[in-house]
Formats: C-alpha cells, structure tokens, sequence
C-alpha cells in the first residue's frame, strides 16, 4: 500500500504561552478530498500554516509520500505541490483576470517587459483548464466574490499542484455558487489533484468530503470516513455539546399594530411593488438568488436607497427614509453582510466599535461621558456574552462570532424597533452561530424587536423566522407561514426560480 500524499505524525505548535496545536495527526491521500473542520480558534489556521511551511512545529514530523520534511518553508511546498487558497483570496483587485493568472509566470521567467499577447495567452490556458467562463480584461476588484475565487483557484492550478488548500472556500457564497465550486471541486479531484477542504458548515462537509478530520482546541477529537458522521455528530464534535435546533414559535400580541408596513416600494431596477408587514416580535426571513433585490432591500429601509417610490410606515406613522440618520432616528438598525469592510472599525478598539453610533446620545456640549459610555460598552459586552476580557482589545483580536456580536451590540445600544440582519451568521462557527440566533430570539420576544432576517442558510431561516419571503428580480413572489414549508421546499422553489 502506498505512503499517503502528506502526513502529520503528533504535531505540537505553541505560540508563546498559547499552545495552538497539541499531537495532531493527519493524513491525506492523493486524489482524495478531506475535510478539516472545528469552530474558530480551533487550530485550523495554525495547521494549515504548518503544512504550507509558514510556520515550523515545535514537536512532531511532517511527511510527503512517506518522506520526512524538515525544515518546510513556502516556496518548499509549492515545490512538492502544496497550494493553498486562503479566505481572502490574495489577489489585486487593480489588476485585470488575466494579469492576476499571468503575474507569478512572468516574474518566474525574469521578463522585463510585458508581451500582452503572451499574458493573454497564459490566463486563457489556466481558464480553459479549469473550464470556466471568466472576462480577462474584467478588473479582479470587480468580479463577484464567486468569480474572485474562480480566478484564484485557476492561478493555484497553474503550477500543477498535488494538494489544494481551500480555507472557508464558501464563507461568502449563494447557494448556487457553493454547488457551481464544488462540480470545479470534483474535476480537480477527477485529475488526481487532493484537496484539504477547511470548513465548519456541516451539510458542506457531508456533501462534498470523503474522510473528515474535527479539532477543537489544538486537538483532533474526531476522524474518520464521511460516512461514519451525521450533522449532529459533527456539532458535537466541534463543540464539545449537544446543539439543537429550537425554531421560533411566535403569537401576536392582542390588538398589536404594525411595526412596519411597506407598500409599493419600487426602485427601478432594483425593486418592483414590494409590499410586507412586521409586526413587534417578528421575526421574518428574506431570500432570494443573486440579484433578486433582497439587499437592496434591507438598504431602501436603511435609508440608502433614498429614491424609492412607495409608501413606508413605522407604527401607523408613513414616513420617508431618504437617509441613514432618518432611518436611525426612527428605530430602525442594519447589520451588513460583510461586517470587516462595511460593520467594523477595524483599527480601533471593541469598546469603541460598541459606541459607535451612540456618540449622539452620550454626548453633552460636544463632549462624550466617558463614565456613562464605559458602563454602556461593559454592559452590552455582557448582555452579547463577548468573550473578551476587556472593551479596550483591538476588534481584530476577536473571533468571527464575536466580532458579529460587537455589531449587533452596537446597534442594540440604540434600543431600536427594527433590526434588519444581512447574512447575520456568515463566517460564524457552529458554536457562535447557535448563540447568535439564540439572542436573536430573546430580544424578539422580550423587547418585542421587529427582526428581518436575510440569508442563503435556508435552516438558518426556518430554525430562526415565522414567515420566510422570497424574492425574484425585484419582485415578493411568496410570503410563506414557516410551519407552511420546510427546507426542502425553500430550496425546491429557489432552484425553480434559477
């Protein structure tokens, strides 16, 4: 029997006081598709690290086809066929598609000048071999993330790899375009190619994986064959504890009125006689393909839609939100999909993050209550259950979870009436995605919080909202009681939308 392709025998990795990897082994076959999963913090980063030789263990041997490696840097690796795709992609977006697949050819050979036929040329070669469909001259920075990933799986292929290293390859993916990666996934596999898929979305990791390795806290607790897990075995594994699904029953309130009433919105192009009711304690879900006007219209009821046609309506009262300080003053809170370029002031601190958009009312003469603006941060890092020591840590410093956590706190300082979520639980391990929708439910039911949900996560939507909207090319094409429709439905009725 041949030596697996890359083998960990009892890896240890400390960084300072902090031992983030303790007796790891793993092996991966060649052609075969593995799966690495455990929540944030878990070590995933760190193992990775170690195979791609960015960083050396401090304990234990790392083996290629049975022969030990010591001493593994990056150009290492890439010479024994190791690539990696990190979550950022590591692209220039002011670069075009085939410049970003031609740069590392070019800079290998020493050219001094750029033969653009050539350069075309190349990036034509690495699409073909990936058999997509991509614009060369299209600038990376404006390609859908899909699209964006596309491009750096073809650079990785360039250099014929033997292993592929995706790391959370789905975190900022539709449904579609998760299904489009994984066929890519499976012809890269159908060539010989392994790939080390990193994740802590379950139902990816049992469609598309053949063996699956779980570490929590530094530590591999569970392995094996795919066909030896289920969903809940996974939570278990990566979390230490039984998590299950809760689902929200809600009831009216007698002779409650409407928290928001929406008629007619319209906005060309984008949005076409979009009419909903919220009521106080409702949580709705909203979901839709690429480009069916969902975001856009979490952003008309921001504010930052200001050229809307329709009527809109918070507690009987018809209101015109032609910008975010309006939408703000009338209760009304937005947590975007991408919380670290558009939710978080990465430089600054998580107490800092927390107060924000209450600066206005902890002012007095222009001057912030540092007393009362301290109190308030402490409080809401409690109430949000952020697992930080301290408000004055650096943001950055805080996992995902935690991170969605400070952006939902921020706007809960504000004591608001409507709190649209965008993708409320992208990025977030299982673990932290569980408390998040936990807290969702309880400021629903306690403060009667009007909660619109969007998201791709269809159990996400029926775990969590009592109606689930569906929207198509602008337009509400079904308005659906939760008990009235399961997942199965939800992702019957998308696909016919497709």
């Amino acid at each position: 029997m041949s030596a697996p392709l890359i083998e960990l025998r009892h890896v240890g990795k400390s960084f300072a006081a902090v031992r983030a990897l303790e007796d790891v082994s793993l092996s991966i076959g060649r052609g075969e598709i593995h799966c690495l999963a455990g929540e944030n913090g878990s070590g995933k980063s760190t193992l990775i690290k170690v195979i791609s030789g960015v960083w050396q263990p401090d304990q234990g041997e790392l083996l290629i086809d049975g022969q030990r490696i010591d001493g593994m840097t990056p150009r290492a690796a890439i010479a024994h066929g190791v690539q990696v795709i990190y979550q950022d992609f590591s692209l220039f977006g002011n670069l075009s598609v085939a410049e970003n697949l031609a740069l590392s050819s070019e800079l290998q050979e020493g050219r001094k000048l750029v033969s653009w036929r050539r350069v075309r040329e190349i990036a034509r070669r690495a699409i073909d071999r990936l058999g997509v469909d991509l614009p060369l001259d299209a600038l990376v920075e404006t390609l859908p993330t899909s699209g964006k990933q596309l491009v750096a799986i073809a650079r990785a292929l360039m250099s014929d790899p033997r292993l592929l290293i995706m790391d959370e390859p789905t975190t900022a993916l539709t449904g579609r375009e998760v299904a489009a990666l994984f066929r890519v996934v499976r012809d890269i596999q159908s060539r010989g190619i392994a790939v080390l898929f990193v994740s802590h979305k379950m139902r990816e990791m049992l469609e598309i994986s053949e063996r699956l390795t779980v570490i929590r806290s530094g530590r591999v607790v569970a392995a094996g064959p795919i066909a030896e897990f289920d969903e809940a075995a996974i939570t278990r594994a990566m979390t230490g504890q039984e998590i299950a699904a809760e689902g929200y029953h809600w009831e009216p309130a007698p002779n409650a009125a409407p928290l928001l009433e929406v008629e007619n919105l319209t906005i060309p192009g984008q949005l076409e006689d979009v009419s909903l009711r919220v009521m106080p304690g409702e949580i709705i879900g909203v979901s839709g393909l690429l480009g069916s006007g969902r975001t856009e219209l979490a952003l008309a009821l921001f504010g930052m839609r200001p050229g809307y046609a329709g009527r809109i309506r918070i507690t009987g009262q018809e209101v015109r939100l032609d910008s975010v300080q309006r939408a703000i003053d009338h209760g009304i809170a937005y947590v975007p999909e991408d919380r670290l370029t558009e939710g978080l002031f990465l430089a600054q601190t998580i107490d800092r993050n927390m107060l924000a958009t209450s600066l206005g009312r902890l002012s007095r003469a222009g001057v912030v209550q540092s007393g009362r603006a301290a109190r308030d941060a402490a409080g809401m890092i409690r109430e949000m259950t952020i697992a930080t020591p301290t408000g004055d840590r650096p943001v950055t410093q805080l996992s995902g979870g935690n991170q969605q956590r400070v952006v939902i706190g921020r706007w809960l300082l504000n004591d608001p009436r409507l709190l649209i979520l965008n993708g409320p639980t992208v990025g977030v391990d299982v673990g932290s995605k569980s408390g998040i929708h936990r807290k969702i439910r309880e400021l629903a039911r306690a403060r009667g919080l009007g909660v619109l949900m969007i998201s791709d996560d269809l159990p996400e939507l029926v775990e969590n909202c009592n109606r689930i909207l569906v929207l198509h090319r602008g337009r509400l094409v079904s308005d659906t009681p939760v008990e009235a429709t399961s997942e199965t439905a939800l992702g019957e009725q998308l696909a016919a939308l497709a």
